[in-house]
C-alpha cells in the first residue's frame, strides 16, 4: 500500500478543489424540492462545476455516466441521476460530488431532506450520520489510526440504533480520486494504518436505518439496502496536519 504524502502546496490545491465541491453541493441543495428530478440536480451541478472552472471527477470514471451520484431513500450510494426519478415530499436524497482542478481532486457528499413531510426517524438518521462523520474527523491527527476513525463512526451510529454499511468505505484522495488507504467506517481503536502529517483522506459514513446489508441493482451502480430501509451518506475530504484535521470541503 503506497500512501501518498502531500506537501502544504498540494493540500492548498486540494483545498481549492474541495471548496468547489462544497459550493457545487450548496448550489444543488437549493434545487432539492418536491417535483424536481434527480436529472435536474445533475444539470445544476454540471453547470456550476463548469462555471467554477473545474472538471467533474465522476463522469466517465469506470464508465459512470454522470457528474453526480443521487441516491434516494433506500439507495445507499451511486444512484444514477434520471429524468424518471422525481423527488417526493418526505424523501431523503444523498448527493455525492467530486471535481478535479489543477490535477487535484475534491470529494464530498450530503444527504438532504425533501419537502416538509420528512419523518422524525429520517431526520434522526441524517443527524446521527452527520454526527458520526464529525466524530471521525475529531480523531484525525498524526499518530491516530484508521481504526480510531472507523470506531468513532461505528460508536455513534450503533449508539443511535442504526447500522454502518461495510461494503463501501472511504479512501485516500489526491491526484487520483481513489488512493490508498481504504478508510472503513467501522473498526477497533488502535488498529490499522497510522495517520501521518500530509495524508489526505475522504471519510464517508454510509448509514442504514435497518440492517447493514446492501445489494447492487441491475444498472451495475446503484446500491440499495437489502431490507428496504432508508440510508444516509455524508462525506468530507480531510487533511492530516500537525494541528489535527483540516476539512478541505467546507
Amino acid at each position: 500500500m503506497a500512501i501518498m504524502i502531500k506537501t502544504t502546496q498540494e493540500i492548498e490545491k486540494m483545498r481549492r478543489a474541495g471548496k468547489i465541491v462544497h459550493d457545487v453541493l450548496e448550489h444543488v441543495r437549493e434545487h432539492v424540492k418536491t417535483g424536481a428530478t434527480t436529472l435536474d440536480l445533475e444539470k445544476a451541478a454540471a453547470s456550476k462545476i463548469a462555471e467554477l472552472g473545474a472538471v467533474p471527477a465522476f463522469k466517465g470514471y469506470r464508465g459512470y455516466p454522470c457528474v453526480l451520484c443521487t441516491s434516494v431513500n433506500e439507495e445507499v450510494v451511486h444512484g444514477i441521476p434520471s429524468s424518471n426519478r422525481t423527488l417526493r415530499d418526505g424523501d431523503i436524497v444523498s448527493i455525492d460530488c467530486g471535481v478535479v482542478i489543477d490535477g487535484y481532486y475534491g470529494d464530498s457528499a450530503i444527504t438532504v431532506p425533501v419537502g416538509v413531510k420528512v419523518s422524525d426517524s429520517a431526520k434522526r438518521l441524517l443527524q446521527v450520520t452527520m454526527a458520526s462523520l464529525e466524530s471521525a474527523i475529531r480523531e484525525v491527527k498524526p499518530g491516530a489510526t484508521l481504526g480510531d476513525i472507523g470506531a468513532a463512526v461505528q460508536e455513534v451510529v450503533e449508539a443511535g440504533g442504526f447500522s454502518v454499511v461495510r461494503d463501501f468505505v472511504g479512501h485516500g484522495i489526491g491526484t487520483r480520486m481513489h488512493e490508498d488507504p481504504q478508510v472503513p467506517n467501522y473498526g477497533r481503536r488502535g488498529q490499522g494504518t497510522r495517520l501521518r502529517e500530509g495524508m489526505v483522506i475522504a471519510i464517508e459514513p454510509m448509514v442504514n436505518a435497518g440492517r447493514a446489508g446492501v445489494q447492487v441493482l441491475e444498472d451495475g451502480w446503484t446500491a440499495v439496502t437489502e431490507d428496504g430501509s432508508l440510508s444516509a451518506h455524508f462525506e468530507h475530504t480531510v487533511a492530516v496536519t500537525a494541528k489535527g484535521a483540516v476539512v478541505l470541503t467546507q
